[in-house]
């Protein structure tokens, strides 16, 4: 660079580049009602502080495109929000903008017509809406004057396959929606994929799995620091879990208390729900818990009043003062038929209880709950109804507190060399032993 000085050297190599590299990227923080995101001039929008980042983008060796968020930092592209996943564009001629009737839509030019939409009925607004990629990997549509985490839409109320930090799973009265994770159709197809996981509100709250419209195996209910078939979520420094049931929500959500942590829950296109943590020394994601582990995490596997234990031939075991249904069938290995009692209840205060040790508790869909009373109260009134079959803490911290009692068959059990919580099953004085 003869005669050229010193200090224009770096805006040279910046146009050489500009110039003679057009598909470098360019990055915005912010879509106004002005401007446009197209995949011909391959911008995107980042977070202030540089953590996500959103964009066009074709998975793998697919040749079509969508529109999503992944992490900047992270040098391993990993998706964590697909806009247009069940409406991909088949060529690279489609942009991200903000409609003149106030909704964030992505064209397809190829056809001139619309292939997502917030579908948003806002009306006329006092100032211009502008779009943002927030720190924390939510997507907003706000009022470009209005800064106080009021937005007229976030894509944290339609997750795809990942549980970000702060974004919530479950159920929420003042939005009406019920927030599930859906996993892709495969690794090169974020498209809605067969497997799910949806936070159960009724009885005692817990999230199930399913293929299709089928439950494979369920997290347990939670039990005031963790889900109660997830015994690696052990108190953690730079993670904090949240549940909320109340009349107004039922959700779950996390919270990272460490700015360079990062942790995603996901369920997998193969039906594995996993937490992973980044490993920057290793550049690489690492599980901390994933379900399922074996076959007794499979719903139902050893069918009513059986449990699962893997460390036993058969896995299949009934509880004390239960016997095997159909023999035969648990010779061929089909524990599904489950077990039944060896006395019948009496129901005249004679009855008693079995207590089984570091167990996953049954499924709780039908079940009652009283958080207000403890253990003692809670057997008492088990033993008082003649439909109560169980019962057990609903908090295990500080010694335990709350109540929650099956009615009829106890199903889903297992149990956990490290884990779990007491579960208490009636039974007739002759089987207690």
């Amino acid at each position: 660079m003869r005669n050229v000085p010193n200090y224009l050297h770096p805006y040279i190599i910046f146009i050489f580049v500009f110039i003679f590299f057009p598909s470098f990227g360019v990055y915005a923080k912010t879509l106004s009602a002005t401007e446009s995101l197209t995949i011909s001039n391959n911008k995107t929008i980042v977070s202030r502080n540089e953590t996500f980042e959103l964009g066009f983008f074709t998975p793998g060796t697919s040749s079509r495109w969508y529109l999503g968020i992944w992490y900047s930092k992270i040098p391993t592209r990993t998706y964590v929000w697909v806009a247009n996943r069940d409406n991909p564009l088949s060529h690279p001629n489609g942009s991200l903008k903000i409609s003149s009737d106030n909704n964030l839509v992505i064209f397809d030019h190829s056809s001139d017509t619309p292939v997502w939409s917030t579908n948003l009925t806002v009306g006329t607004m006092r100032s211009p809406l502008v779009a943002e990629l927030l720190d924390n990997g939510n997507f907003v549509l706000r009022d470009s004057n209005n800064n106080n985490n009021e937005y007229l839409w976030q894509s944290f109320d339609f997750p795809t396959d990942t549980l970000l930090p702060d974004m919530k799973l479950g159920w929420d009265k003042k939005t009406g929606l019920d927030r599930v994770l859906r996993s892709w159709r495969n690794p090169e197809d974020p498209s809605s994929g067969d497997f799910s996981v949806k936070l159960e509100t009724r009885g005692f709250p817990e999230y199930y799995v399913f293929n299709k419209e089928s439950i494979i195996y369920r997290s347990g209910p939670w039990i005031g620091n963790r889900f109660s078939c997830v015994p690696e979520m052990k108190p953690i420094d730079y993670m904090v879990y949240i549940f909320v049931a109340s009349n107004e929500e039922v959700t779950y959500s996390y919270q990272m208390t460490k700015p360079d942590v990062y942790s995603i829950l996901s369920v997998t296109s193969t039906g594995n729900i996993q937490r992973r943590n980044w490993i920057e020394t290793a550049q690489t994601w690492k599980p901390l818990w994933y379900q399922p582990k074996d076959i007794c995490d499979k719903y139902k596997q050893c069918g009513s009043y059986g449990y699962g234990d893997s460390n036993t031939i058969p896995n299949c075991n009934c509880i004390k003062g239960f016997e095997r249904r159909n023999e035969q069938e648990w010779a061929l290995r089909d524990d599904s038929a489950g077990c039944v009692r060896k006395t019948r209840l009496s129901c005249d205060g004679r009855d008693g209880f079995v207590v089984l040790k570091k167990m996953k508790l049954p499924d709780t869909t039908a079940t009652v709950l009283d958080r207000g009373i403890g253990l003692k109260e809670c057997e008492a009134k088990c033993l008082q109804d003649c439909n109560c079959t169980a019962y057990a803490n609903t908090d295990i911290r500080d010694g335990g507190s709350g109540c929650v009692i099956w009615k009829g068959g106890l199903l889903d059990i297992r149990s956990y060399a490290n884990g779990g919580q007491d579960l208490y099953v009636k039974l007739a004085a002759a089987d207690l032993g």
